[in-house]
């Protein structure tokens, strides 16, 4: 008797790791084919090239290639004078983040947070589009560095298909 394929379970694109010391499931942090890779690794060394850059000119005194000197746009968008200390300080923790996949989602996390103040700051200050255009454009692009490596859920039927990330060790 001819015996057919055997199916196996839908299997999820994205394969689950764990973390040694926190015990959470994570996503895999790049896509799957060849080209997906590498244009998910050009957008992170963009990201962390620019976001580097535009924290380095936050801390730089005068003007910059940016245009005026930052202190003088943040007080002009209606924050104190140091603020971009702060902001500068958050963009280069959170490029720094990117580069380590395990605290990838974190870092890009971060920049949704700073880039959507931004987006708001620039809204608020009516300011056109080409002063803006950069912020909303770094917003999505931190969004989507976030959802490529969010955390994955928990599932149970990683328990139950005995996948590492569903493996517990009994000490003994």
């Amino acid at each position: 008797m001819p015996t057919s394929p055997q199916r196996s379970a839908p299997d999820d694109s994205r394969p689950a790791t764990t973390s040694a010391t926190t015990g959470t499931t994570t996503a895999a942090e790049v896509p799957a084919s060849p080209w997906r890779r590498r244009l998910f690794t050009a957008l992170l060394v963009w990201m962390v090239v620019s976001f580097t850059v535009g924290a380095l000119t936050k801390f730089y005194p005068g003007d910059t290639f940016f245009g005026p000197a930052y202190s003088e746009k943040f007080v002009g968008w209606g924050y104190p004078e140091w603020f971009r200390f702060v902001v500068g300080s958050g963009e280069l923790f959170a490029a720094a983040l990117l580069i380590s996949p395990r605290f990838r989602f974190l870092g890009a996390a971060i920049l949704v947070v700073i880039t959507a103040g931004a987006v708001i700051t620039h809204w608020v200050n009516h300011d056109p589009l080409e002063q803006s255009f950069s912020a909303h454009l770094h917003l999505v692009l931190s969004l989507v560095v976030a959802a490529v490596s969010r955390p994955r859920p928990f599932v149970v039927r990683d328990l139950l298909r005995g996948s590492a990330a569903g493996r517990t060790r009994r000490a003994g």
